[in-house]
């Protein structure tokens, strides 16, 4: 196994650095900007010429990159946003794939697209001028730095099922041994050494190398999935130096003996670690799939798309009639939200029927296998029925649960729910979820578990009383039993760092923080902005990724606001948000809280008493029957 270790040694008087990469390449002209985008290096003349100003986010860049005949703006969501200035509007616009929050805005900022992002600092560079209001550059964030400096955790991988070895995680933890290339070094050709992992955040590892005992001075972050990690062996079997750092060359006379000393019972990645992350980066969905996905302008219906990239798992959805490929959907693979082809007609769902006769070639309907199935339930017996009452997350504002209304039942157990007091007059707004989705919930369930409801908009009666409500209406609440009240012991804690999609700009992936734990209901917080921007996502949720995902895949990571984006931020958003609440919102409650027996249709439940952060692992149910 250290065979590799006397087949190279150090030559102290190369000047050669350990991390060059073993393929040379050949160095564009400086006087060229160099932008890289997709794998690709394009190059620019020097000068303004041929360049322009984005109207809307005041991104610079070239002229005939730019969206529209005018070019005014620099993208697609520029130029809708444009004129997006309420606040229904933007919550509307960013379901829709929009930026016209202050959030979206600032984060799109720098950049907007690789290409323009490169050029512009490429300008600012030579110009010598910095810029007073950009967002932290993607490239300027360590989740590394980010954690050590505030003593941060993170959500371990086997919390997220659905992201790369979330099922075939093992036993890697604290203390596993690996080899790495040895950055403390100047020979002229890459060499390894061993490191152990100190901390696990996520994906990426703090390691340290063999032999510096307690001194973290060269302590490194790297993500252990990537393709310059290998157990202990791995260059021993490939024919790979092994070289001690230069700092500590002098503290051994015979490393082999002090390895073996080292390395005896202690734990390394499995021989096919690698392996199993290739196979698990394997996605079945491809470009050019056809499939049904909502309708991002009418909630209430499904439409054609087709699948124009995958990444991750996150596929990007291109509607089938958009010729520019311009308007699209970004969701997992796994997504509740897309579905086969003929899914809308089978269940009763509405569905737009596309303008194109026939499928274009090389687009392919998706296989029915590959979409997520639900579970099969059974609606013979007592089941839900249009004009129940119950609670929801509100698909418009992911961050209220609010009072709702069944307005449809459709086949194989799906429900089309209404939000009471906001709904459209042609019911576009409707919103399909499953009777086993676990962002419906009993009425009452807020109240049990100290959640703010948010009451219908403009009822006057506040505190709104559930019991009132339903006797003013006339309605009925839907049964408890009908609901899913399955908790997984699902791993997370309060304070856990992760990676988390903005619902309601989902092609964004941000730094987040698990705030809240009610059963299996996460409070996820983009960190850097205001609570409004919260939403509650379910455990399980494809859309929550271990700390390190975007690293691995690719994907590009939205980093922290920047402080003076939070200072601008602060002030209108606590406005907006002070108004709101008197607006549409009920009076918090703080006290313990009791719920009439009416509420449940005569028969007598009590309830499972919650805390605020509930960090409920088990299979404990939200409701408890009592026998009479």
């Amino acid at each position: 196994m250290f065979d590799g270790y006397d087949s190279c040694s150090e030559d102290t008087s190369s000047s050669s650095s350990s991390d060059e990469s073993e393929e040379e390449v050949a160095p564009l002209p400086s006087s060229l900007p160099i932008i890289k985008n997709n794998g690709q290096v394009y190059t620019y003349p020097d000068g303004k010429s041929g360049m322009a100003t984005c109207e809307m986010c005041g991104m610079v860049g070239v002229r005939d990159a730019f969206y529209s005949k005018t070019k005014r703006f620099c993208s697609v969501s520029c130029s809708r946003s444009y004129s997006s200035n309420s606040k229904k509007a933007s919550i509307l616009a960013r379901l829709q794939g929009k930026p016209p929050t202050k959030k979206a805005k600032v984060l799109q900022k720098q950049p907007l697209v690789a290409k323009l992002a490169a050029y512009a600092q490429y300008q600012a560079t030579l110009q010598n001028q910095a810029k007073t209001k950009a967002a932290v550059p993607v490239e300027g964030f360590s989740w590394g730095n980010y954690i050590n400096s505030n003593s941060f955790t993170a959500a371990p991988v086997t919390c997220f099922k659905h992201a790369p070895m979330g099922t075939c995680w093992g036993d890697i933890a604290e203390g596993v041994r690996v080899e790495v290339p040895n950055t403390d070094c100047s020979l002229p050709t890459k060499v390894f050494w061993i490191a152990g992992i100190v901390k696990l955040a996520g994906y990426n590892a703090l390691l340290r190398y063999e032999g510096f005992e307690n001194d973290s001075s060269l302590d490194f972050w790297c993500n252990i999935c990537g393709s310059d990690i290998h157990p202990v062996g791995w260059c021993a079997t490939s024919g790979k130096p092994l070289v001690p750092p230069r700092t500590i060359q002098h503290k051994y006379t015979n490393w082999k003996a002090f390895l073996v000393k080292r390395l005896t019972g202690a734990k390394t990645l499995p021989a096919d670690f690698s392996q199993k992350v290739s196979e698990s980066m394997q996605y079945p969905f491809k470009t050019s799939m056809r499939v049904e996905v909502v309708d991002k302008t009418h909630l209430c219906r499904t439409r054609v798309a087709v699948v124009e990239s995958v990444i991750g798992g996150r596929l990007r959805l291109v509607y089938e009639e958009s010729e520019d490929k311009s308007d699209d959907f970004w969701c997992h693979m796994y997504s509740p939200l897309i579905h086969h082809i003929g899914w809308s007609r089978s269940i009763g769902h509405r569905f737009k029927r596309s303008d194109i006769t026939k499928k274009q070639d090389g687009h392919f309907d998706a296989p029915p296998h590959l979409f997520m199935k639900v579970k099969e339930v059974d609606a013979a017996g007592e089941w839900f029925k249009e004009g129940m009452k119950l609670e929801a997350i509100d698909p418009l504002n992911l961050s209220a649960i609010c009072v709702a209304t069944i307005r449809k039942v459709l086949a194989d157990g799906y429900l089309m729910i209404g939000i009471d007091g906001s709904e459209a007059a042609d019911g576009s707004d409707w919103f399909c979820y499953h009777a086993t989705s676990p962002s419906i919930f009993p009425v009452g369930f807020c109240e049990i578990n100290m959640i703010e409801l948010t009451p219908p908009r403009g009822y006057a009666k506040l505190p709104f009383k559930w019991f009132d409500y339903l006797r003013e209406t006339d309605s009925i609440a839907a049964p408890v039993k009908l609901f899913n009240k399955e908790v997984p012991n699902h791993g997370f804690h309060v304070g856990m760092k992760l990676e988390a999609v903005d619902l309601m700009e989902p092609r964004l992936v941000c730094v987040a923080t698990v705030t809240r734990i009610i059963h299996r209901l996460l409070r996820i917080h983009f960190d850097g902005w205001e609570d409004e921007y919260d939403q509650w996502v379910d455990c399980e949720s494809p859309d929550l990724y271990p700390v390190g995902w975007c690293q691995l895949t690719g994907y590009q990571l939205q980093p922290p606001a920047p402080q003076s984006s939070r200072d601008s931020q602060s002030s209108s958003s606590k406005q907006k948000k002070k108004a709101k609440s008197q607006q549409y919102k009920g009076h918090k409650k703080m006290t313990s809280l009791q719920l009439k027996e009416e509420l449940l249709d005569g028969e007598e439940y009590s309830f499972l008493q919650g805390t605020s952060d509930q960090e409920s692992n088990g299979s404990a149910s939200y409701y408890i029957k009592q026998e009479p």
